[in-house]
């Protein structure tokens, strides 16, 4: 399909180039890739099972968890397999519509999950700083709606991104050099003024995560001085390996996002290769890592898997031949 600069047009298909400049690695890159997608998808779909049918597992700590493990296989699904059908049979062309859909889930899922790593703080902060009123304060009910404020914050602040998208003219290419749609990606092949897209895409997912930060800060300056406060080491030890496990995923997310969104903004000589990696492995490597950290750190994680495992090996067994 050929256009010239100068006809506008809205086009049916984009097509996607997966990663420029790395095309003869492709093969390569597809199988870690595929690989980590496996084991984010396996490890969180296994946590969700577990956390489902442990009974021991029924309290809000877990529920958020079991938020977060959805999550992180909504955004890995929305990106990997598109990519990897880009790495190994050459699918590069996305209709529009799927292009815009996987934008906003894309940015939905960001947004979700720290809105999740902040309610999971809160649950860490009232179970440590006030253990006697955590089960009056985190109620089922209030759970329940916390849940649903997430869900609610993040369908908000994205579901505008598509209609700024779909009201944009594009006269100049529907090449998109990623290997899968992201906003402002998309937003630059038009002929028109993005200003609007550049300012709400950066600044308002970008103003409320930030804002999660500083909730979460103060979330864990208020335990880690709770449980300095504490008389004894042991109770000590034991609260902060309460929130272990936590702090270690809200790093895996935080970091990594703050860094490319850093190195776009301010990583003008580093190779448009690079960048496009670098947003590869994020949708993959957190998922990946967040069930992994959950069940090594965590003793009742452990204990659950090990339980539902012993189940289903019984059940295997027992099950007639033929």
């Amino acid at each position: 399909m050929t256009h010239t600069n100068l006809t506008v047009f809205h086009p049916t298909v984009f097509v996607l180039l997966g990663i420029p400049g790395l095309e003869a690695y492709h093969t390569w890159l597809s199988i870690p890739l595929c690989l980590m997608y496996v084991t984010a998808v396996l490890g969180n779909s296994i946590l969700i099972v577990v956390i489902i049918t442990e009974r021991s597992l029924h309290e809000p700590m877990y529920f958020f968890l079991s938020m977060l493990a959805i999550t992180d296989i909504l955004l890995s699904t929305t990106t990997v397999p598109k990519a990897l059908a880009i790495f190994w049979f050459h699918s590069r062309h996305i209709a529009f519509d799927a292009c815009v859909t996987q934008v906003f889930f894309v940015h939905t899922m960001f947004v979700g999950e720290s809105a999740i790593l902040l309610a999971m703080a809160f649950d860490r902060f009232v179970a440590i700083c006030a253990p006697l009123t955590y089960t009056t304060v985190l109620t089922w009910p209030t759970v329940e709606r916390i849940a649903l404020a997430i869900v609610i914050r993040s369908f908000c602040i994205i579901f505008p991104v598509i209609f700024l998208l779909k009201r944009l003219p594009f006269c100049r290419t529907n090449i998109i050099p990623h290997s899968y749609c992201e906003h402002i990606g998309v937003a630059r092949l038009a002929c028109a003024d993005i200003t609007v897209n550049i300012w709400y895409g950066f600044s308002v997912p970008i103003v409320t995560v930030i804002l999660d930060v500083i909730l979460i800060s103060v979330s864990y300056s208020l335990i880690l001085q709770a449980v300095f406060g504490l008389p004894s080491q042991d109770a000590r030890h034991k609260a902060l390996s309460t929130c272990g496990s936590h702090f270690c995923v809200i790093l895996m997310f935080y970091v990594p996002s703050f860094f490319t969104l850093l190195t776009h903004r301010f990583g003008h000589n580093i190779p448009r290769h690079v960048h496009i990696l670098l947003a590869n492995l994020y949708v993959v490597v957190p998922p990946m890592l967040n069930p992994i950290v959950y069940g090594v750190k965590t003793k009742q994680i452990r204990e659950g898997v090990a339980h539902w495992l012993f189940a289903v090996k019984t059940r295997w067994c027992a099950a007639p031949l033929g």
